[in-house]
């Protein structure tokens, strides 16, 4: 018997709710990827994301404890912090974007100054070099060494090594092993294809082809594997038809098993996995959540940086979140009323003062 949409909703709360563990082990859980986002109102993705998952997680401990940690930021289907196990199965890479002879004779007087400094704050480069504005990605004026460093962290000439008052710090990378071979190719993005799968699990079948579509980011060079790579998952995945559409899970889950969830409220980055897919939203919790902080504010309908609001295993409303004279201030919204639970009520006054524990707030 196929599994109903309710077990698959309950199946997607437990497997990306786990129990909190070490931050490493977190990051492993969640398909060797957590996604960055530089907006903090009031943390920034990434601590959202991981305050629900690692013991005794405040924000900003990532950036805090990331030169110690086994991790690299880098591109994925979108830009993050990935681990070593990951990285690896898309690099060597190549980009979108060819750079021809004289950009890369600028990159590479890039790539020396690096190597001279050690550890290079993009300033510094760009008083050594002084080459110079160019027009960014999206219209603005950027430092063309800036640019170049960007490039050049892409295509996996060079790590980022630690933050400066948010800006991005770099040291030459290690050499990449040759390109693998065809075989070892499509074995990559299947692993890649399972990375997600860990991270986005159960999805219906336009998610899943709309995620391995976005693995052009990760490795460029095998952009035309993703629809061999689409048909192998659909055939190794376990699936099933619920309600019209396919859905899909990595072997050996069983989404009917069921998953016992608590009575818990849990406040969710706009960017965590239970929220991040918007198709596989609206299929499990029935409304549309749209991510409104580059909306104009007369056009919301939410709020500037909504987090979705979690009731055991139903999405029900949002919170918008503030800090006013030291203090955590919300203002909440509900898709279908507020529950008149006295349980709600409690949950949610303990979701608050874990929210403000985590700002470094008092209750």
């Amino acid at each position: 018997m196929p599994p109903s949409l309710d077990d698959l909703r309950r199946h997607a709360v437990a497997r990306s709710l786990f129990a909190p563990t070490t931050l490493m082990d977190a990051v492993q859980r969640l398909g060797g990827f957590v996604q960055a986002d530089p907006l903090r109102a009031p943390a920034r993705a990434q601590d959202l994301t991981l305050r629900q998952r690692v013991r005794n997680y405040r924000a900003g401990d990532l950036e805090r404890r990331y030169p110690t940690l086994p991790l690299q930021e880098d591109f994925f289907i979108n830009y993050g912090f990935v681990t070593p196990e990951l990285r690896a199965l898309m690099h060597p890479r190549t980009a979108r974007r060819v750079w021809d002879k004289a950009r890369w004779k600028l990159a590479q007087q890039v790539l020396e100054v690096v190597g001279e400094l050690g550890e290079a704050h993009p300033a510094d480069v760009d008083a050594r070099l002084g080459q110079g504005a160019v027009k960014n990605w999206f219209g603005g004026n950027s430092r063309l060494s800036t640019e170049l460093l960007d490039g050049l962290h892409y295509r996996g000439k060079l790590d980022v090594v630690r933050r400066d008052s948010g800006t991005r710090c770099y040291a030459l990378a290690a050499p990449w092993p040759e390109p693998p071979d065809k075989d070892a190719a499509m074995a990559a993005m299947d692993a890649m294809t399972d990375a997600l799968l860990q991270k986005y699990a159960p999805l219906p079948a336009g998610s899943l082809s709309t995620l391995i579509s976005m693995l052009y980011s990760a490795a460029w060079q095998w952009v035309d594997l993703r629809k061999p790579t689409l048909a192998r998952a659909k055939a190794r995945l376990q699936s099933a038809r619920v309600d019209g559409e396919d859905w899909f899970w990595p072997a050996g889950e069983d989404p009917s098993q069921g998953w016992r969830i608590p009575a818990k409220v849990r406040l969710l980055a706009p960017f965590d996995p239970l929220v991040w897919d918007r198709r596989r939203f609206e299929r499990l919790w029935g409304w549309a959540y749209r991510f409104e902080a580059y909306t104009p504010a007369a056009k919301r309908v939410r709020g500037h940086y909504a987090l979705p609001l979690l009731w055991r295993d139903r999405v029900i409303g949002w919170s918008n979140l503030k800090v006013v004279d030291g203090r955590l201030q919300h203002e909440l919204g509900f898709v279908d009323g507020r529950p008149r639970e006295a349980a709600f009520t409690a949950a949610l006054e303990a979701e608050l003062t874990a929210m403000a524990g985590f700002l470094g707030l008092p209750a």
